[in-house]
């Protein structure tokens, strides 16, 4: 810190003579000395406000709103929000009814431990379950994110059953959407074991995924729906996954017709 003596004080005349005759630099608290350094502070500071200003400017955060096709984007405010765009009856009514679609699938392989041997089926009857239970998790937030309810309104005279997927997740009574197998379809699946199971799993998940797929040429095909991008993103997915998935089932049963002709 920089203490100034600006005291008035006379210097003494032997003293005054001594400073003139040599080259001795003023002390640091002398007025002379004081001056010096304030004056350069004031400078340094004058020239250094220009660059505060603009670290400040470059701190504040920078919301640009790309424009449409031939047009220029848009600095908005530092304010700007975020905001989901409008919903889509459509797009409410496909993931509510994704959900039911993708239970009965989780219900159908929850059966292949304690029904078949088949190895391969085994392999892909994890891979169904897994992803789409995580999918039923992705549609409810998305459906909770916008206060929609996670399951479509009932009439009372769509016939339906009940399920648990197996996360634990408690399937209220359900309609049968696009592909989906009827009850007396998911009662012989049940009972059939070995490859008589095997053949009912895989011409009955082929049906399935069909209907699956199905639904997603619905909802793209609906005016103003599927522009969410997370929808988009969700059923884009689930169309190139289940296609591959039914090429995989064709083969399997493919095999197992060979296999049984060799018999």
């Amino acid at each position: 810190m920089l203490v100034c003596d600006f005291s008035l004080a006379p210097i003494p005349q032997a003293k005054r003579s001594k400073l003139q005759g040599s080259n001795a630099r003023p002390a640091k608290n002398s007025p002379r000395w004081c001056g010096l350094s304030l004056w350069l502070a004031a400078f340094s500071a004058f020239f250094s406000l220009p660059s505060l200003s603009q670290q400040r400017e470059s701190s504040a955060p920078v919301v640009v709103q790309p424009g449409a096709p031939g047009q220029p984007t848009r600095t908005l405010p530092p304010s700007t929000r975020a905001k989901l765009p409008p919903l889509s009856e459509a797009d409410v009514s496909f993931m509510q009814g994704m959900i039911m679609h993708h239970a009965q699938a989780i219900e159908m392989t929850g059966l292949i431990p304690s029904h078949t041997e088949n190895k391969e089926l085994r392999s892909l009857g994890a891979r169904i379950s897994r992803s789409q239970d995580d999918e039923i998790l992705f549609m409810k937030r998305w459906l909770a994110a916008r206060g929609e309810a996670l399951s479509m309104p009932m009439p009372g005279s769509m016939t339906g059953m009940e399920h648990r997927d197996s996360a634990g997740h408690e399937m209220d009574s359900m309609p049968l959407m696009p592909g989906m197998l009827k009850a007396e379809q998911m009662e012989a699946l049940r009972k059939a074991r070995g490859a008589a199971f095997d053949r009912l799993f895989l011409t009955g998940m082929i049906q399935h995924h069909s209907g699956a797929l199905a639904m997603v040429k619905d909802l793209f095909g609906s005016p103003g729906a599927g522009q969410d991008a997370e929808i988009f993103g969700f059923a884009t997915d689930v169309d190139t996954g289940q296609r591959a998935e039914i090429k995989i089932m064709q083969s399997i049963l493919e095999n197992e017709f060979r296999k049984e002709e060799k018999r």
